[in-house]
Formats: C-alpha cells, structure tokens, sequence
C-alpha cells in the first residue's frame, strides 16, 4: 500500500490542523493505521493509532485528549486532528499501515509501509 501524507503547516500556538493519511494500493480496510512523529535530534515517537474499521483508538499521553485519530475506509483515508497545538509538537509527521485483523498497533517496528512525511510548525 501507498500513503500520502498530507496537511502539515506553520500555525500558532493554540491553533488546529487536521492532517490526512491518503491510501492506496490495497485493501485499506485490512490495515490499521497509526501516526508518529520525529521532531528534530530525537528519535520517532507513536502518536495516535487506529483499528482497521475505526473502532478502538489509542493516544499517546502527551497528545491525548487534544488529538483525534479517524478513518474513513469509503475514501482511504486516516485522518489526525490536531487541536490545541503546542511548540512541542513540532515535528514531521508520518502515517503509517500495517495489516491487523484486530486491534491498534503503538509500535514503530511492527508498521510495514509508510508515508513521507508532512512537516508541522507551532510557534509560540
């Protein structure tokens, strides 16, 4: 599967952006999704992630309750809504596919395809 990640930009501290997860290739419903982050010097984090019909989600501590992970399989597509941004969310973002039957997948490691990345900026 392909992804393509798009969304990314310079906002304030404070202010929202919603970044989308386009796939293609295969079957996007048999994939759970999941975004990461890698901010400069340090190494890639988990984010957010998502079952493959959208019906369990997880969160990283220091996203959760500001972020909102989402999918729609009609149009293959895995949504991150960015609420509240802080400075220390800078970063690039990736998306990330993995097949799974069941369940959300939080580590980097078992994530099979990728997307390239969609640089994201809040200023204080």
């Amino acid at each position: 599967v392909q992804l393509q990640a798009s969304g990314g930009g310079l906002v304030q501290a404070g202010d929202s952006l919603r970044l989308s997860c386009a796939a293609s290739g295969r079957t996007f419903s048999n994939y759970a999704m999941g975004w990461f982050r890698q901010a400069p010097g340090k190494e890639r984090e988990f984010v957010a992630a998502i079952s493959r019909g959208g019906g369990y989600t997880y969160y990283a501590d220091s996203v959760r309750g500001r972020f909102t992970i989402s999918r729609d399989n009609a149009k293959n597509t895995v949504y991150l809504q960015m609420n509240s941004l802080k400075p220390e969310d800078t970063a690039v973002y990736y998306c990330a596919a993995v097949p799974r039957y069941y369940g959300v997948v939080t580590t980097s490691g078992e994530y099979r395809y990728w997307g390239q990345g969609t640089q994201v900026t809040v200023s204080s």
